[in-house]
């Protein structure tokens, strides 16, 4: 099933490449320039750069994330001007049809190079004349305009910024999120400032004004989503916050003191659902499945499904004496400082993968490697979904709970409510009280309730060190921003000065 999902995606986006493949290929040979170096990576930006005449430096902003959105626009605007493209429309048929418009324009024998766009002759011979100031207004204002289209209806990047899904994405990748997958969500809070998601950078004020909301809409995907996909997504707690606090959640600090306290301590604001955080998470269960967990092995309708092989878990390691070359465990892939000493004799903590487990346990030093989930009567500060006295669940040991599905009708009883009260309340919009032993949805008597959406269980592969599913419960089809797909850039920021990029993980897909 997974490899089917991979089928149809590039199924999907290999035309689209190829053909813009294709028209680039055949406008840098009419530009003088060989055809091979449009299908370079990178390279071929910097060929635009000659082209067109622009400053050859400027390769250096193609790595600089969010300032690169406008210069690739920038400059392929300037590549289709080469070509006496001046119009509007053309050059928003460049930037966001250019797999329909480089090969039209390629092959048609009327379409001849020009000259470098950016060149002051170039300008004075085809009547260019608009001052430097308003050519760099307009092409900025084009450029927010086109790339606002594309990271709401087509693919946005995105940064890691924790190491909650350990060893799948480390902290320092750039990824690419595609909307089109599940189907681009249309705008919720339609007014809002540019690439500023919901704080503004300097003034730290909202970016957004939530007095237009729209209804959750979505346009058609052509996949749903399917387990074990890495999912990005807006924080379903999130919909309140304490913003001198936000790494922690608004609810947790509640229950771990009082509204009064927290609200007194804090300023504390709301945000719309598509102005909360977003987070990424693999998706565990989908919408009708029963999840639970034993010992840090997750289950999902009766199937164990243990951690990939890029998942991380606490291991306990003993070693044969208590001399070991720990140099010998970072070419594993272990980091030395977070290797912790336990009470026993020769035994340390570490968090890892199967993979490098099933390295260290070769090594003639190492007597055994062992999991060390939390044990079933171990409690963990800022508990554990539905946070429920009468639930002794922890990271390692919980459920079973059924993800609610659309459509889906439950009977409300005091052992359902706890799982289902958010949702029915916060993600669907209904009001929820109990009057004695009964429970009014709306202001009248519910026995049952019938799920208007779907939700998903979302989980980071880094068991112990993610915030997910676990901790605040279901992600509701609404709050889904995209599916993750490849990651385009990588930075090691404890790497030396020409090792800080991760060569090896530039374009690399996630799976």
């Amino acid at each position: 099933m997974e490899s089917q999902e991979y089928l149809l995606t590039l199924l999907f986006l290999s035309p689209i490449i190829i053909l813009q493949l294709i028209g680039l290929w055949k406008l840098f040979q009419k530009a003088g320039r060989p055809g091979w170096e449009a299908i370079i990576p990178i390279y071929s930006f910097y060929v635009m750069l000659k082209i067109t005449g622009r400053p050859l430096w400027w390769i250096l902003l193609y790595f600089v994330p969010v300032i690169n959105f406008f210069v690739v626009i920038g400059v392929t605007i300037d590549f289709v001007k080469c070509f006496g493209k001046f119009k509007f429309s053309q050059h928003a048929a460049a930037v966001i049809l250019s797999f329909i418009v480089f090969p039209k324009w390629g092959f048609d024998k009327n379409v001849t190079y020009l000259g470098e766009s950016a060149s002051q002759e170039f300008k004075e011979k085809h009547k260019v004349v608009k001052s430097k100031a308003r050519e760099w207004t307009d092409a900025i204002i084009f450029a927010v305009v086109a790339a606002t289209i594309i990271r709401v209806f087509f693919i946005e990047a995105y940064t890691i910024p924790s190491g909650s899904m350990e060893r799948s994405l480390l902290v320092g990748d750039f990824l690419f999120v595609s909307k089109v997958n599940y189907g681009a969500r249309i705008p919720m809070t339609p007014i809002a400032f540019p690439f500023a998601h919901h704080t503004m950078p300097l003034t730290g004020t909202k970016a957004y004004w939530d007095g237009v909301q729209w209804k959750y809409r979505r346009l058609p995907g052509f996949q749903d989503i399917k387990r074990n996909d890495v999912v990005v997504f807006n924080f379903p707690e999130g919909d309140t916050v304490a913003l001198e606090n936000q790494n922690a959640s608004y609810y947790d600090l509640v229950r771990n003191s009082s509204w009064k306290e927290v609200n007194s301590q804090y300023t504390v604001t709301s945000r719309p659902v598509d102005k909360r955080e977003n987070y990424i998470k693999r998706c565990i269960a989908i919408s009708g499945d029963v999840v639970s967990m034993k010992n840090g092995i997750a289950n999902v309708n009766g199937k164990d499904e243990p951690l990939k092989n890029t998942g991380m878990m606490p291991y306990l390691v003993k070693f044969k004496s208590p001399e070991v070359n720990f140099q010998v465990l970072e070419k594993l892939g272990f980091v030395t400082s977070e290797i912790a000493p336990t009470s026993a004799p020769n035994t340390v903590g570490v968090n890892a993968s199967a993979v490098m487990i099933d390295e260290l346990r070769k090594l003639d030093f190492v007597e055994s490697a062992v999991m060390d989930p939390a044990l079933p009567t171990d409690t963990e500060m800022g508990g554990i979904f539905p946070h429920d006295p009468n639930r002794n669940w922890n990271r390692d040991n919980f459920g079973p709970i059924k993800v609610p599905a659309k459509g889906w009708t439950v009977q409300l009883d005091s052992n359902t409510m706890p799982l289902y009260y958010r949702a029915i309340r916060t993600y669907e919009g209904n009001t929820v009280e109990k009057s004695g032993n009964d429970w009014l949805i709306n202001g009248k008597k519910a026995t049952s309730y019938t799920f208007k959406m779907n939700y998903y269980w979302m989980m980071g592969d880094n068991r112990h060190n993610s915030a997910d599913s676990r901790y605040w419960g279901f992600v509701p089809e609404d709050h889904v921003v995209g599916k993750a797909l490849f990651i385009w850039m990588s930075f090691d920021s404890s790497g030396s000065w020409f090792g800080k990029i991760r060569w090896s993980r530039i374009f690399k897909g996630i799976n």
